[in-house]
């Protein structure tokens, strides 16, 4: 692999999707203004903004203008968002800590972060239906399409259903690849793709390798997720460490030991790098980012 500054590339696209998606919330009018801070505060504390420079990663290693994916990404980060304000709710994980500031409910209200998550998920299909960005009426009910199937019931949701059923149970690997494939992969599916189907030259066989690529990061950055619930620290964490455990919930090195855990996530790493074999240099942050995603701390 050449030599790539991901921190760099990082960095810029973060300011990125920052900047798209102040312009969206900007958009939104006076009717609410609390609900409105809200929704700011779910979205700008503090994410690495991963979906979002997965799917500019995309675009670029497909020959594509990565700016005609900046209201892609800002429509991923906020269904991301969106989730995890719904995910912290007393009802669901009961996370008082998010990114090392208070969660929504605890900032706000539970009421007020409720509806930010709902006002988040309708604003990232608005702006996938009226960006200004040029993309074909097909490429953009398409973008809307793969959103929605990945957030609902067969994606996220379902998967977040699954894990709620599953607290306190036994689960086998199987099953618990099941629930993650869902809960935390199918977003970064949608990512990967929806990027890459704002370059309108992207061919059905870049795409399929682009997903194979995805599959093996969404659940290599779950695994890792769950490694760093036993050994990360609260504080670099941003969130309470050991909430899997207090929670009774399966994890990977509950099931296979946390060395174990540490080499499935080595070689999903692998397995998604090899999926851009055919790939040119400009497929290097999606190379980059699976290192990342199963190397990092926090």
């Amino acid at each position: 692999m050449s030599a790539f500054d991901l921190q760099q590339y990082l960095a810029a696209c973060q300011q990125q999707v920052n900047q798209r998606l102040e312009y969206w919330l900007k958009q939104q009018n006076g009717l609410a203004p609390t609900l409105v801070d809200a929704m700011h505060y779910a979205t700008f504390n503090g994410g690495k903004r991963i979906r979002p420079v997965l799917a500019y990663a995309a675009a670029t290693a497909v020959g594509g203008d990565h700016h005609q994916a900046d209201d892609v990404a800002a429509a991923l980060e906020m269904v991301h968002s969106y989730s995890l304000v719904h995910d912290d709710l007393p009802a669901m994980d009961n996370d008082a800590l998010r990114r090392g500031k208070p969660t929504c409910h605890i900032a706000f209200d539970e009421a007020t972060a409720i509806l930010a998550g709902d006002a988040l998920q309708c604003l990232a299909f608005e702006v996938l239906a009226c960006s200004p960005i040029t993309h074909s009426d097909t490429t953009r009910l398409r973008l809307i399409q793969l959103l929605a199937t990945n957030s609902g019931t067969q994606g996220m949701a379902g998967g977040q259903a699954l894990d709620l059923a599953a607290e306190g149970e036994t689960l086998t690997l199987q099953e618990l690849e099941t629930i993650h494939q869902h809960k935390t992969g199918c977003l970064i599916r949608a990512s990967v793709a929806m990027g890459a189907l704002t370059c309108p030259g992207v061919s059905d066989t870049e795409l399929l390798a682009l997903d194979r690529y995805a599959q093996a990061v969404g659940l290599a950055f779950q695994v890792q997720d769950d490694i760093l619930d036993v050994i990360g620290e609260t504080e670099l964490l941003g969130k309470q460490q050991g909430a899997d455990q207090a929670l009774a919930k399966a994890t990977y090195p509950s099931i296979l030991g946390l060395e174990q855990a540490r080499q499935l996530a080595r070689d999903l790493c692998h397995k998604a790098v090899a999926a851009l074999t055919d790939f040119s240099p400009q497929a290097d942050p999606l190379r980059s980012l699976a290192d990342y995603i199963v190397s990092r701390s926090h």
